[in-house]
């Protein structure tokens, strides 16, 4: 809305003719913060994404499920609003879809449709923001304004605060406050389609790009339990709803159905973060311990967002700047083992195998694989992490750096550096028949339970009555556990005493 001044000294408020929408991480039309505000605002709305070659092009290969993940969200998105046009009565709606550097892309549509703002949801990755800033200044040159809004988050930037007015580096005392502070108002769903009459239709001739349009080829997706876009994420949701009350306890077992698989869709934004938390707070009001637990994961993702709107440098640097004076290992030998999974370590193996055929991995064997990397192997953290932003399905900046420096002790409220989890007895006890391990390594297929978490310590003839050649059928350990916790230890316990107090 713009402002013109009157007679008398007064203001009269002049609708705008139209805005354009522009869409991200944020690939639904229900429940969206900058769409109902710009339908709420403008009488023509249009609605846009770009498949950003600025991003595609740097990616190692053109099989990614990422991009056929975003790519099937997009076509069912485009008939999302066309439907939710339709029922309000109008027959515009629909999503203008683009391929190239995306600067160039939404600066040159914004001109085509003659818009006076564009608008979208708000990101807090570096990059982004310096995106959204070049893009910002390169329409304000042309005189058509820009606008975010909060919606991939509950609390965003310094919304949660220390009595000191400090961001919060610490966990528990910020999930606290954020409690406190998440009402009503903040779980309310966006009414987008109270306003879905502005929604204009694309200009005409416009196509939808096939996957090979954009350079990419199929993957295994179809073929994974993965299900896309905004119907996806509520049929996961459905079938995790009766299952949230054993949350807490089955969360930890990757040889069981005890998570909620949502992950990839809040990544992409598929699914409302209003709606997951609204639904949690209402459990946990009830007293539904897993409810409780769901919460504060969401409370987590919100926490490493605002770490990394605060400490950017975290991308690239420790959260803890001493810490970057640990000498990690060269050891490029011991980096292509647990990158192709042949660590020696069943559950570390298994892990690693369950990444490189889905894009998944469960977050107990997160943290176990980043323990083992950075502590079992002395590898740098940023090494897996990197390894991570290539291979996740639901690769986030700001939860997996968190979640890196956690494992690594090097990041805010982590893992204390002298508590080094032992492979061996995680595996015991977080899969304790052995089943997540047989089904990703089925060479240990005919391996007894007694043995299925080290086979290295099996004796020959127990290695003989299965079959079992270490060294030929399965790996031996690339390390020994016990020597690489004392090698840990020691690499810490080198920095100064005032950095590790």
């Amino acid at each position: 809305m713009t402002v013109t001044p009157s007679a008398g000294n007064k203001e009269v408020s002049t609708i705008v003719t139209s805005a354009l929408v522009w869409l991200r991480r944020d690939l639904r039309c229900g429940d969206h913060a900058a769409l109902y505000h710009t339908l709420r605002r403008y009488p023509r709305v249009y609605c846009a994404f770009v498949f950003d070659t600025d991003i595609l092009d740097a990616l190692p290969s053109r099989e990614d499920r990422r991009v056929e993940f975003i790519h099937a969200s997009v076509l069912e998105l485009h008939e999302s609003l066309r439907q939710l046009a339709a029922k309000s009565g109008a027959p515009g709606g629909g999503l203008i879809v683009r391929h190239g550097p995306v600067l160039e892309c939404i600066v040159h549509l914004a001109q085509e449709l003659g818009v006076q703002e564009v608008l979208a949801n708000r990101d807090y990755e570096p990059q982004a923001i310096e995106r959204d800033q070049r893009v910002a200044q390169a329409l304000r040159e042309l005189g058509i304004a820009f606008s975010d809004y909060k919606d991939q988050v509950l609390l965003e930037r310094d919304e949660v605060l220390t009595q000191q007015g400090r961001p919060y580096s610490v966990f528990t005392p910020y999930r606290r406050a954020w409690l406190q502070r998440l009402d009503a108002f903040q779980l309310k769903p966006y009414p987008v389609a109270r306003y879905a009459h502005h929604m204009a239709a694309p200009p005409a001739g416009e196509r939808l790009p096939t996957l090979s349009d954009i350079g990419f080829t199929r993957t295994n997706l179809h073929e994974l339990p993965l299900p896309t876009g905004m119907r996806g994420a509520q049929q996961l949701l459905r079938d995790f709803v009766p299952r949230m009350a054993a949350y807490q306890e089955a969360r930890d077992y990757p040889g069981r159905k005890g998570v909620s698989y949502l992950s990839v869709h809040l990544r992409f934004g598929t699914v409302s973060i209003r709606q997951l938390a609204a639904l949690a707070a209402r459990q946990a009001a009830e007293g539904c311990a897993g409810a409780q637990t769901w919460l504060s994961e969401l409370a987590w993702r919100d926490f490493y967002f605002m770490i990394l709107w605060h400490h950017p440098q975290v991308v690239t640097q420790s959260f803890k700047p001493e810490y970057d004076h640990v000498q990690w290992d060269e050891a490029p030998d011991l980096w292509q083992a647990w990158c192709e999974a042949r660590t020696g370590y069943p559950l570390v193996d298994a892990a690693m195998r369950q990444l490189l055929q889905t894009g998944y991995m469960h977050n107990r064997l997160r943290m176990v694989v980043a323990s083992f990397l950075t502590k079992d192997l002395g590898i740098d953290w940023r090494w897996g992490e990197r390894f991570f932003a290539q291979h996740l399905n639901d690769y986030d900046l700001a939860a997996n750096n968190g979640g890196w420096q956690w494992a690594a002790s090097t990041g805010c409220d982590a893992q204390p550096w002298f508590r080094i989890f032992n492979p061996v007895t995680q595996s015991e006890r977080f899969d304790p028949g052995g089943k997540f391990i047989r089904c990703y390594l089925p060479e240990l297929a005919r391996v007894p339970d007694a043995h299925i978490h080290f086979p290295a310590a099996m004796k020959p003839a127990a290695l003989a009555a299965c079959g079992m050649r270490l060294g030929v059928d399965y790996p031996l350990p690339v390390v020994d556990h016990a020597r690489a916790r004392e090698r840990a230890l020691m690499r810490f316990s080198l920095l100064p005493e005032s950095h590790i107090s």
